[in-house]
Formats: structure tokens, C-alpha cells, sequence
């Protein structure tokens, strides 16, 4: 099993959650996501992009790392470009660090998208900032989680759902249909042992993790 972590250029929260996640990971730096890499322990072995958002003090750094350099009038985003590559070096996992937050909503609404489709072809896929944390639901599968009581959460529906089955919540749901753009399933809490099985459809549940500690 290959374990990816790809470093893109959102908001990170260096945690001792995250840190455990990404330990023992190979990485990708997309352009400014290599900022990331030395606070998390990581040493990327490629880092790619257009680097066009990547500070002119950091350009001449980390020299060791191969690096990639595409055109700025490119069909894909660098983080597209990152996670290609890692599945080419043979990923069967990813972790996509970064990508919540930062100036790009459309880069993070992307990110979410991504990682259902990449959940949809059997490559686990975990997004987070450390502070928040996504998770692809799969159709048909029961999805259990170690989140504290009190974590709040929000299932993100990018289609319509149905047989959606929510456990250890404040407000459970049991086998219901929800159309797309309804809020019903937003602003949930954790009350015990989460868990969420979905019948059909596409979603991710995010959840933002109960402050921890930085370190």
C-alpha cells in the first residue's frame, strides 16, 4: 500500500492528529503547498505546478526536490497535476493537506469534488487542514468515525441522496431521502460513535475537529 500525502496551498493546522496522518507518507508539493511541507515532516519528492503562487524568496529553496514546472494557460490545477502524479508512482491512498480554505473557493470546492470521485474508484481519500477534515462517502458501505463527542459536522451533498443513515448524532437520521441543495444535513454534532451509511448518491461529510493543541 502507497500512501500519499499531496501538499496544496489552503489553510494548515499543524496538529498532533494531522501529523499522524501524514507520517509515513511520500509527498507532493502542487506550487505554494510546499510551505507546508517542513512543518509537517515531510520531504516531497516532486514538487510541481506553474508556480505562480509561490513567493520569490521561496523559489530558490528546497534544491534537492525534483520539480515540475508547467504553463500558467494549463487545463488542470496544480493540485489536479499532483494528484495524477502520485497515482502514477503507484498511490493508493491519498491524503490532500491544504485543502480547505485559502484565496481559491472554486480550488477548494474542486478539492471536495476530487476526492469523492477518487473515493468512487476505490483510492481512500482523506482531505484536511488539521482543524477540518473531509471524508468521501462511498455508496453501500457503513462509514464509522473517531471524531470526539461535541465535533461538529456537515454532510455536502453534490447530488440528490437517498437511504442516507446517520448514527451517533444530536439529530440521527434513518434511511432518508434528501434532495440536492437541502440543508437538512448541515450543522449536525457528534453524540457518541458517528457513523453514516449512504444508499445512493454523491457526498462528503466535513467536520470541524474540537480545537487541539498546536504543536
Amino acid at each position: 500500500m502507497s500512501r500519499f500525502s499531496i501538499l496544496l496551498g489552503g489553510e494548515v493546522c499543524r496538529t498532533r492528529r494531522l501529523l499522524a496522518q501524514v507520517s509515513g507518507t511520500r509527498a507532493i508539493a502542487a506550487d505554494s503547498g510546499m510551505r507546508h511541507a517542513a512543518a509537517l515532516g515531510l520531504e516531497p519528492e516532486l514538487w510541481l505546478g506553474d508556480f505562480d503562487s509561490v513567493p520569490d524568496e521561496m523559489r530558490g529553496t528546497f534544491p534537492e526536490v525534483a520539480r515540475e514546472v508547467f504553463p500558467a494557460d494549463k487545463d488542470k490545477t496544480d493540485g489536479e497535476l499532483a494528484i495524477e502524479a502520485a497515482l502514477g508512482l503507484g498511490a493508493t491512498s491519498l491524503i490532500l493537506v491544504g485543502a480547505f480554505g485559502g484565496a481559491r473557493p472554486d480550488h477548494a470546492y474542486l478539492h471536495l469534488a476530487q476526492a469523492v470521485r477518487l473515493a468512487e474508484k476505490g483510492i481512500p481519500t482523506l482531505l484536511s487542514s488539521g482543524s477540518q477534515e473531509g471524508r468521501p462517502l462511498t455508496t453501500g458501505e457503513r462509514h464509522a468515525f473517531d471524531f470526539e463527542d461535541g465535533t461538529l459536522f456537515s454532510i455536502l451533498a453534490f447530488t440528490d441522496l437517498s437511504g442516507l443513515t446517520v448514527e451517533g448524532a444530536k439529530w440521527p437520521l434513518e434511511a432518508v431521502e434528501v434532495p440536492f441543495a437541502s440543508s437538512l444535513t448541515l450543522s449536525n454534532m457528534v453524540r457518541g460513535k458517528l457513523a453514516v451509511t449512504l444508499g445512493q448518491g454523491r457526498a462528503l461529510l466535513v467536520a470541524d475537529l474540537v480545537p487541539e493543541e498546536k504543536v
